[in-house]
């Protein structure tokens, strides 16, 4: 569904003042209808998501029936958060609002019937609607129209990318400890020598108490007769 304005010898700048005035008309009573004769339209979808930090496309495309004069002086325009919004974006001046400095891409040219906004580092901030709004001059003369419903732009939860497996993180771990012991001995393998170290010092030790007392039984058997 779209709203038209077709003003025949108007200026642009005329067209779009009554084209707030008539939007205004048509949106208190809610409804906003084309007669069957006159078959123009904005495609847009429903809604998008995107995450935090990412980009975010949506498209368009539109369609109308009239002839393009020989100087179609055919541009994109879109609003944010109403359908009476302000403008974010402009082909024409060129324009850009100032929250989305450096944010905005038109992926269209002059003669196509589609394209893609797309919206850099989506923010919060961002999730509202958005309207695309046609202009361009016809045999019949002025003539633009913008999208009612518009899309819906929502932010999605993404997937943790600094969660690793415990395989990696091992292997980091582990070649921290070589790196960190790589010029210095490793304590652990000093505290498990000296403890074996003391082990077999307690094993000689036994040992030589045990054969001592062996030999002093020994000495102190009676002699046989």
């Amino acid at each position: 569904m779209a709203l038209l304005i077709s003003l025949p010898g108007e200026t642009p700048a005329m067209a779009q003042i009554l084209l707030l005035l008539s939007s205004a008309c048509l949106h208190a009573g809610n409804s906003a209808r084309s007669n069957g004769g006159n078959d123009f339209g904005v495609n847009q979808p429903e809604r998008c998501s995107g995450v935090q930090g990412g980009s975010i496309d949506i498209p368009f495309s539109f369609y109308f029936p009239w002839k393009l004069a020989k100087d179609p002086q055919m541009s994109i325009a879109w609003r944010w958060k109403d359908f009476f919004g302000h403008f974010i974006y402009n082909s024409s001046m060129p324009f850009i609002h100032e929250h989305f400095k450096g944010r905005l891409i038109l992926n269209w040219t002059q003669g196509q019937t589609s394209g893609v906004l797309r919206i850099l580092n989506f923010k919060e901030s961002d999730q509202t609607w958005y309207f695309c709004r046609v202009f361009l001059q016809t045999t019949e003369g002025i003539k633009f129209w913008q999208s009612l419903p518009g899309t819906q732009l929502t932010l999605t939860q993404a997937l943790n990318t600094t969660m690793r497996s415990p395989f990696i993180v091992t292997s980091e771990f582990t070649t921290a400890g070589l790196e960190h012991t790589r010029d210095k001995r490793n304590p652990s393998l000093m505290n498990l020598g000296a403890m074996v170290t003391m082990l077999l010092a307690k094993v000689v030790v036994i040992i030589l108490v045990y054969g001592w007392m062996i030999f002093l039984r020994w000495k102190q058997r009676p002699d046989p007769a």
